[in-house]
């Protein structure tokens, strides 16, 4: 297992300070969130005044590339927020990837707005021929993030979308929290469905909450060890399925600070990986 984490993990962090933050906890990649700040001077939060973020130019991917080398971490991709059918972002931020040596880029499926599935669907495939193209002229893999709220919630709706593409430069975000919501499928099944479009793996958790009222409950965030997602599980079926590749933590709970729950995540990991070592050791 490669361990890595997002940048939107840190929002109390600047890059400076993050890299280093990053290396001593126990992580050996990052993935930057690609993002102008928002609410500069504000309290930091996740989605909002993130100190933890690049800009989308040129000498700011590079700089955060070379800020990660130097404190020996390596820069997984690119957690950038590019929708269907910004066709001139795609060519900025494939063009932003490829000069600073960066292996991918994160897009997002169509959101449901009332529109029917099989519209967005056909919208999706366009532009996803578009970046198949662009991805190989670049050397640089695009990859879906199953997400709920968009019309690829699952793996098996994600398939639908990207499997007749060449996985070499389309691939897949297995994003186990955002399953808890919406979309889960047994992880043996889902990667399965996967096959070589599993390209990469995000790891947070989520608990729901009964209404004191009553009603439906609700979910939100929680601690990586204390949700749905049976963490110890998905990695035992990820190494089943053969997958070597990287899982960032995209610990989006509050029961500790950012910086707490960070290392806590990795502590957390690597005993994980180390009774999985031990229990194939014995058997």
């Amino acid at each position: 297992m490669r361990l890595g984490i997002c940048s939107v993990c840190l929002p109390d962090l600047t890059p400076d300070e993050a890299v280093g933050f990053v290396h001593e906890a126990g992580y050996a990649g990052i993935e930057w969130r690609v993002a102008r700040p928002r609410d500069e001077g504000g309290e930091p939060s996740f989605f909002g005044y993130n100190r933890c973020s690049i800009a989308p130019t040129r000498a700011d991917v590079s700089r955060a590339v070379r800020l990660s080398e130097a404190a020996g971490l390596q820069v997984i991709g690119l957690d950038t927020y590019l929708d269907t059918g910004d066709v001139t972002g795609a060519a900025k931020t494939f063009e932003l990837a490829a000069s600073a040596g960066v292996a991918w880029i994160r897009v997002r499926a169509p959101w449901r707005d009332g529109r029917p599935y099989r519209e967005l669907l056909a919208e999706a495939r366009d532009f996803f021929a578009l970046l198949a193209e662009s991805a190989r002229h670049h050397g640089v893999r695009a990859l879906l993030e199953i997400h709920q709220r968009s019309i690829a919630p699952s793996a098996s709706l994600a398939q639908r979308l990207v499997g007749e593409f060449d996985p070499r430069w389309i691939g897949v975000i297995y994003d186990a929290g955002n399953l808890a919501i919406e979309g889960y499928e047994s992880h043996a099944l889902a990667l399965d469905v996967l096959g070589p479009h599993l390209a990469h793996v995000h790891l947070k958790n989520v608990a729901y909450a009964r209404p004191a009222e009553g009603g439906p409950w609700t979910p939100d965030w929680s601690a990586l060890d204390n949700g749905l997602v049976d963490v110890a599980g998905l990695l035992e079926t990820l190494d089943e399925t053969g997958y070597t590749g990287w899982i960032s933590v995209e610990d989006f709970s509050t029961t500790r600070t950012p910086t707490a729950t960070a290392r806590f995540d990795a502590d957390l990991l690597r005993d994980l990986t180390r009774s999985r070592e031990h229990h194939r050791f014995l058997s």
